[in-house]
């Protein structure tokens, strides 16, 4: 996971969208060693809203509010699904405890088999309602097994939590079906999304309710199988299908553990390089219009303000970093989100007016971020979290609500 705040760009909306979100829960969260390290704040783990955000409306959101798993996956019955809300409170990591209690993590949690025990388990049969406190983080629903979580001392000697990474083969979690969504919930209200910018496996889907009744997530029936057939029939992609139906990983953990070609999108980025030497190319954010050319290694923009990047590797455009790092300025930080949409959803090159908004126009090439186009096909609405800046132009899975009442998170029918 990245570690970047969230760089709004036009179209995503008024609020933290997903970059904010898990900006304020990332806060200490460790890995293991496995390529999950959460760091100073995304978008929606743990940064508090962007000022238009949180100054909309006179609305204040509740202490708490209520969290309903509901049941539907067809499969797996309520004994054999475990909760668990983990993240950051106040810059110290937190757990929710079944009866709606925020408790630090501690090392002493840990108990004799070395694994934190922060489950919360469902009802004997029915819906689950627990009391969600303001925090930032992720709930995490596992079936089949619990999680094996460990809370460790961080570099600064205090506690967190290794987080699963169901992409690292080495993680005690690997074989485990689990999956999340991710929330910030403050006094400006809730702000969450579900993800599959790591990876997909279980098929969720967020209701909110408040001033708005909302959903995002859901798959239309029998998405989740095409996802996993329509990436196996892409030579190239086949490889990020894991344990046959366990889960699918995204093409950037691919590419770091061999199982994804590093050079992938070389070509397309040569030809996107090649085609703005001669040929303006203008980004439209917040800050104004951005005109840009590439010269050598660079791609340079005049406009509100000078800003430039490298030429970008693979591995940069599908985790959106590297080159395509997107500080919270407000500058470079939006020109980088709506450079790596294009990239990845293959609009760049024959767009020279940015954000692409007609989502017929995305993935059109045969070489492209097949994980994100399944990954969209799936749902309902059109709207996933893809990659990390799926966010521009509104097609991320995210949803906010200035004065929430509750919250639903549903697991849907595999």
């Amino acid at each position: 996971m990245s570690t970047r705040k969230s760089t709004r760009s036009p179209g995503q909306g008024q609020g933290v969208g997903r970059r904010g979100v898990l900006g304020l829960a990332a806060g200490a969260a460790v890995s293991l060693g496995t390529g999950l390290a959460f760091g100073p704040a995304r978008a929606t783990e743990g940064s508090a809203p962007t000022a238009k955000s949180s100054a909309r409306g006179s609305a204040r959101a509740a202490d708490g509010l209520p969290l309903t798993v509901v049941n539907e996956t067809g499969r797996y019955g309520n004994s054999s699904i475990w909760v668990y809300v983990v993240g950051t409170e106040g810059g110290r990591q937190v757990r929710v405890t079944p009866d709606g209690r925020l408790a630090p993590v501690a090392l002493s949690d840990n108990g004799p088999d070395g694994w934190t025990d922060y489950a919360i388990p469902l009802s004997v049969s029915g819906p689950t309602t627990i009391t969600l406190p303001r925090m930032s983080g992720r709930v995490y629903v596992t079936l089949g097994e619990r999680l094996k979580l460990k809370a460790v001392a961080d570099g600064n000697g205090n506690a967190a939590l290794q987080y699963p990474a169901g992409w690292v083969s080495s993680d005690p979690n690997y074989r485990v079906l689990h999956d999340c969504a991710e929330f910030t919930f403050n006094s400006s209200g809730m702000f969450c999304n579900t993800t599959m910018v790591d990876m997909f496996s279980v098929p969720l889907e967020i209701r909110l309710t408040g001033a708005k009744d909302q959903r995002t997530g859901t798959l239309r029936d029998g998405a989740r199988a095409e996802v996993f057939s329509a990436l196996a029939a892409v030579d190239a992609y086949a490889p990020l299908v894991l344990g046959g139906d366990l889960r699918v990983i995204a093409p950037g953990h691919g590419l770091d553990a061999g199982l994804f070609p590093e050079d992938y999108l070389a070509r397309a980025i040569d030809e996107v390089w090649s085609h703005y030497a001669s040929t303006d190319l203008r980004i439209t954010t917040d800050a104004g219009t951005f005109t840009g050319r590439t010269s050598g290694g660079r791609l340079s923009f005049t406009g509100p303000a000078a800003v430039s990047f490298s030429k970008p590797t693979t591995r940069d455009v599908l985790f959106c970093d590297g080159t395509l790092a997107a500080p919270n300025d407000g500058v470079t930080g939006p020109v980088a989100a709506v450079l790596g949409a294009a990239f990845n959803r293959s609009t760049l090159r024959d767009h020279p007016a940015q954000p692409t908004t007609d989502p017929a126009a995305f993935y059109r090439p045969s070489v492209t971020n097949h994980y994100a186009k399944a990954m969209h096909a799936a749902t309902r609405d059109g709207k996933a979290y893809g990659f990390a800046f799926d966010d521009v132009a509104g097609f991320a899975s995210y949803i906010e609500d200035s004065a929430p009442r509750a919250m639903t998170l549903t697991l849907t029918g595999f």
